[in-house]
């Protein structure tokens, strides 16, 4: 079974922002007093991560929610139609 494509982002998403946050962490003992700052420098690493190596993730998590979203509407419309078609013969009648 392959794992839905929005999971797959957001979970690499989470990683391109707490892997730099753990090294900035561990390996830079100012950014241990300085969290916040440690933390605007691990978001704008992940940013720039996933700008520049998770395209495909985003692309495919985008496409499975229009997919998503598309059938959703279609069958509603469908219902709409059905609806009105019914509504068209009793006012007709």
């Amino acid at each position: 079974m392959k794992p839905a494509p929005i999971l797959v982002y957001s979970v690499l998403r989470l990683l391109a922002f707490l892997l730099p946050l753990a090294i900035l962490w561990y390996f830079f003992p100012i950014f241990r007093e300085l969290w916040w700052l440690a933390v605007i420098f691990a978001a704008l690493i992940g940013v720039s991560i996933s700008m520049l190596f998770l395209r495909a993730p985003l692309s495919e998590a985008s496409a499975d929610l229009y997919e998503r979203r598309r059938t959703r509407t279609t069958t509603g419309q469908e219902d709409a139609e059905a609806e009105d078609e019914v509504l068209d013969k009793d006012a007709e009648a």
